[in-house]
């Protein structure tokens, strides 16, 4: 994990997925198993994009891209990636995050889709409009 200070900047953060303010402030930190992702997909432009489904990994308690087919503890969904986080240059570094487990979300907006089994396991903490 890198704790060094940095100061980097990328693109606005899109956070239009969220359905209000309600959870902003009750996020949870995590972190993030960076060799989990799929950098084409979740972050192409040097940073991990805010609104990514999240599955905590049994056995490290890191976080990483939720996928119904893992069988590592991802299958299920606990949350999403609140605010962008820039990611490292090589996948064996993991990051820092806020980790947005109870409010509104716009659907449509996420950048990664979720299917019913995820929506299935948050029901009662994230309402999807």
């Amino acid at each position: 994990m890198n704790l060094s200070q940095t100061t980097r900047t990328f693109g606005m953060d899109d956070q239009s997925w969220l359905g209000s303010e309600h959870g902003t402030q009750a996020t949870e930190s995590c972190t993030l198993d960076t060799s989990t992702f799929t950098p084409a997909t979740h972050y192409p432009a040097g940073y991990f994009k805010s609104g990514i489904p999240l599955g905590q990994i049994t056995a490290s308690k890191k976080f990483g891209p939720y996928d119904n087919a893992a069988v590592d503890g991802r299958e299920k969904l606990v949350g999403f990636l609140f605010a962008a986080v820039g990611a490292p240059t090589v996948n064996t570094v993991d990051v820092a995050g806020a980790l947005f487990v109870h409010g509104k979300i716009r659907e449509s907006r996420l950048p990664v889709p979720v299917d019913a089994a995820g929506k299935a396991d948050v029901a009662g903490s994230i309402r999807f409009v």
